[in-house]
């Protein structure tokens, strides 16, 4: 099997994102938004699946890997509808249509949110280990698996040193106790990203509640749900999936948080089995 070739836009867009193409130039798009700490390199292992038959973009978000984090601004990215706005503009500088999204973690709330402001340009969003609220609400019968005091305890740990809190958490977010390498990755990535905008976004994060967006999305949507995932209990994937009204709950056999990097074959093997419509 040949190498299929990369390009890197030389656009503004392209360029504040470190954007990345490959895969065939004519297949239909499909787009990898990494989630917090991240970048589009922890997406390695599940892209090779893609690339005979998809055009497949790859980005990283302002303030992570190569992305230029003097383009954060904190009026746009204040919230998340910002972040949102910057997946939109890259599919638009590079005229995407009938796109997949593929999003991770806090990820999964910026598609909701592209996928409700353009809906004729998305085809898919399949949402890995989404969570649109951390805390319990008992009056809806939600747990999103966090006390107020484990919040606050998390949040106090990230303002105060941010490259010992991701030393510490990466490997709980990573949830493979049997692989230490792939939290010692994670903790890795977290230490690329700007600490500054990173600890802006986790806070953003962690203190908006996103799950009156979810019934918004007319978007077909799969949800991938992990066992055994610290950030996002097995109640949350259901109740996205619930909220969302045309969405597929997958359970897979992965656990921890990131199972497009510790288990990207069967990952990849989900998503291309909804792409293809053979579940």
């Amino acid at each position: 099997m040949s190498v299929p070739a990369v390009t890197r836009p030389s656009s503004s867009v392209a360029t504040r994102h470190n954007v990345v193409i490959t895969g065939r130039p004519d297949g239909p798009p499909i787009v990898f938004a990494h989630g917090f700490g991240c970048d589009q390199d922890m997406w390695r292992g599940v892209v090779p699946a893609f690339t005979d038959d998809h055009r497949v973009v790859l980005f990283d978000h302002i303030g992570a890997g190569s992305s230029d984090s003097s383009a954060w601004d904190p009026v746009r990215h204040a919230g998340f509808d910002g972040y949102a706005a910057d997946i939109l503009a890259i599919c638009e500088e590079l005229d995407l249509q009938e796109v997949t999204l593929v999003a991770h973690s806090v990820s999964t709330m910026m598609a909701a949110i592209a996928a409700i402001a353009q809906p004729g340009r998305f085809r898919q969003l399949v949402l890995v280990a989404p969570s649109p609220w951390y805390l319990a609400d008992p009056a809806d019968g939600y747990d999103g698996g966090f006390t107020p005091e484990d919040l606050a305890d998390l949040l106090e740990s990230l303002d105060s040193n941010y490259f010992a809190w991701s030393e510490s958490l990466a490997p709980v977010i990573m949830g493979t106790p049997d692989q230490p390498e792939l939290g010692d990755q994670l903790t890795a990535s977290f230490c690329r990203a700007d600490p500054d905008i990173a600890r802006r976004l986790m806070r953003t994060a962690f203190t908006t509640d996103f799950r009156p967006l979810l019934p918004q999305v007319g978007v077909p949507t799969v949800v991938l749900q992990c066992r055994d995932d610290a950030m996002a209990p097995l109640s949350v994937g259901d109740h996205v999936a619930d909220r969302i009204p045309d969405a597929t709950l997958v359970r897979l056999e992965a656990i921890g948080h990131c199972p497009h990097v510790s288990a990207p074959a069967e990952t990849a093997a989900v998503i291309r089995a909804h792409l293809l419509g053979t579940p």
